[in-house]
């Protein structure tokens, strides 16, 4: 048990001090009220040994009461008030510590602890919320490590072996293409990366203009016309003309950018995708469907995660950001994003705009 400090026992004896000279007042006044009430009553005479006697049993009385009512007073505060107090303290400077593990649990007196309860479930809230951006912010950090070392070791080995003497041109031709292809991919990552970075951190603000959603949808099709062709994919499109709406225009041409990409990215050849523009109400709803080969239940919980990639065949196609920068775009918008598939059949990713 530890020894009271200086501090402790300067604030008991000012404890019963306070104590004293409150109950020693109030004390006071109400015996010279009893006394003088008393006297006038019962027309009875007070001696000056009578009332010393009487203020020597009082102030004894006194001294008595408050070193009681002292004792009590800190044992209340130090089961009611300090021990909390203490726990709570010891939580947040291990939580400043980086330990968020740490859990306080919840007071189970009721005298007064409602106050206690509700700072300790805010600090194991911050705490649960500190811990899950500490394992956001660890993963993200591993599979950026992960994703930027496998093009950089790519271009490396490449360009090892161009180093080497005797190479044909048509190998050194395939080295170079090689490298090329990877350093497009570092490229890429590096781009989506520090978009998702601003759009994650609020610093792109949606401009919004008016503009035709179905023009827009079409001239982002057709910028994956040479991929489509040589996967030789069957078009399907059912846009309705004049769907205009306010938003911003750049931001949203990312999201079916991606969508679009993803599509002929997972469509075998001789496939089908579909692109189709509905107005429902006071929104514009898109869907992006693809005969390819779907996602897994388990995979559906997890595909707008950051550098999440369900089919890892097509890991070289891609970095796992796109949907994820889609998530963060719809939701910056305002606007909503499902995605219905059936494993080994295909997909279809809606995304609903608010029309104005």
């Amino acid at each position: 048990m530890k020894k009271p400090t200086f501090k402790q026992i300067l604030r008991a004896v000012n404890h019963y001090v306070v104590f004293f000279l409150l109950a020693a007042f109030v004390v006071t006044c109400c015996m010279t009220l009893f006394v003088s009430t008393l006297s006038t009553t019962m027309d009875i005479t007070f001696t000056e040994e009578n009332i010393a006697d009487a203020a020597k049993l009082t102030f004894g009385n006194v001294v008595l009461l408050v070193l009681l009512f002292t004792v009590f007073d800190l044992v209340r505060r130090k089961l009611t008030v300090d021990r909390p107090v203490k726990k709570i303290t010891a939580a947040a400077e291990k939580i400043m510590q980086g330990d968020f593990s740490v859990r306080i649990a919840p007071l189970k007196s009721t005298m007064g602890m409602e106050g206690f309860n509700q700072i300790i479930a805010a600090v194991n809230k911050m705490a649960e919320e500190l811990s899950g951006t500490e394992t956001l912010r660890t993963d993200f950090i591993a599979n950026v490590s992960h994703e930027l070392k496998t093009p950089l070791a790519v271009m490396g080995n490449y360009a090892t072996m161009l180093q080497q003497p005797g190479l044909t041109e048509a190998e050194k031709e395939e080295y170079a293409k090689a490298i090329s292809t990877a350093s497009r991919r570092l490229a890429r990552l590096i781009t989506n990366i520090l978009k998702l970075n601003k759009l994650e951190n609020q610093q792109i603000f949606p401009a919004a203009e008016e503009y035709d959603l179905g023009e827009q949808l079409c001239q982002s099709l057709l910028q994956f016309e040479d991929a489509w062709e040589r996967k030789n994919l069957n078009i399907e499109t059912d846009i309705e003309d004049d769907v205009r709406i306010r938003s911003d225009a750049e931001l949203l041409g990312l999201v079916w950018s991606n969508l679009i990409s993803n599509a002929v990215k997972f469509t075998p050849e001789g496939g089908t995708i579909g692109v189709s523009l509905k107005v429902e109400g006071d929104w514009a709803a898109v869907s992006v469907t693809d005969t390819g080969c779907g996602i897994k239940p388990e995979t559906g919980m997890h595909i707008f995660e950051k550098f999440y990639q369900g089919d890892t065949s097509h890991a070289t196609q891609g970095n796992g950001l796109g949907l994820a920068l889609v998530k963060r775009v719809v939701d910056i918008l305002n606007g909503e994003i499902g995605v219905e598939s059936v494993f080994g059949q295909g997909s279809t990713f809606t995304v609903k705009i608010r029309r104005n």
